[in-house]
């Protein structure tokens, strides 16, 4: 029987060189594909698949949280290969003992190695849910850290200062060629975190909306929703550039369950 497979990445891109990959291997069989950790739960639960191949850093309901959300719907979880552009998720997941990690852009030696373990693990009948069980104590350990009683505060390097900001003060975050800009209402600085992710996580809070790949947005500090092209929308800010912030398709329709538009 063919090893049963769903790709679930946000990038149509990367959807679509994986399952253009996954063709050299005549016994993996590519049985649908989604764009968000939604969808993976839908398409898990329809399809029972062997293997999910799934991307750590999606907007909205990232990789982790969709195995989260898999395991408290009691829905079987696969053997999970995360998917990520970072080094650091890619340590996360091997930590856990997941089945395996592939970093962006694919290799298709790497692929091969990792098509290869699962195979192994599949004639030797070994269980997933012990690498699932790792999977959930690290998300625990993880909850747990971002509800320390230590305040956050954030650091942006601006000229040559080092200033310290509560999160409330953070209007939006964007990262272009790879720097993370911090905006405030007065100011602009650069991140010290070496991603976006990396500065969500420790902005942790109901406050703040991944709007798109490239940009963070404090809720609190939207002014004005703008509809835009192809029922998507820009967050026009309240900083004093009046910054317009693009939001995604995908977001898009999150926002609008937000409200309720």
């Amino acid at each position: 029987m063919p090893i049963a497979t769903v790709i679930v990445d946000d990038e149509q891109l990367a959807r679509d060189e994986l399952h253009f990959l996954l063709k050299a291997f005549p016994d993996v069989e590519v049985v649908a594909t989604g764009q968000n950790g939604i969808e993976a739960v839908k398409l898990v639960k329809q399809h029972h698949p062997d293997l999910l191949f799934l991307d750590a850093q999606m907007p909205g309901l990232d990789g982790f949280g969709t195995v989260r959300m898999l395991a408290a719907k009691h829905i079987p979880i696969p053997y999970l290969v995360f998917a990520t552009a970072h080094d650091q998720y890619a340590l996360e997941a091997f930590n856990v003992n997941a089945v395996d990690y592939l970093l962006k852009p694919f290799d298709s030696l790497r692929l091969a190695r990792t098509i290869e373990k699962i195979k192994r693990q599949i004639a030797a009948g070994e269980s997933v849910a012990g690498k699932i069980d790792r999977v959930l104590q690290m998300l625990d350990d993880r909850m747990a850290e971002r509800k320390s009683p230590v305040p956050t505060r954030i650091m942006i390097k601006v000229g040559g200062r080092q200033l310290l900001l509560d999160p409330q003060e953070v209007v939006f975050a964007k990262v272009e060629s790879g720097v993370i800009t911090i905006a405030t209402r007065q100011i602009e600085g650069h991140a010290t975190c070496r991603t976006i992710e990396e500065l969500q996580a420790s902005l942790d809070g109901a406050d703040f909306f991944r709007a798109h790949r490239a940009y963070l947005v404090n809720l609190k500090h939207v002014r004005e929703i703008v509809p835009w092209f192809n029922s998507s929308f820009q967050l026009r800010m309240d900083d004093k550039k009046q910054t317009e912030v693009p939001v995604s398709r995908t977001q898009s329709r999150q926002l609008r369950e937000l409200y309720k538009l």
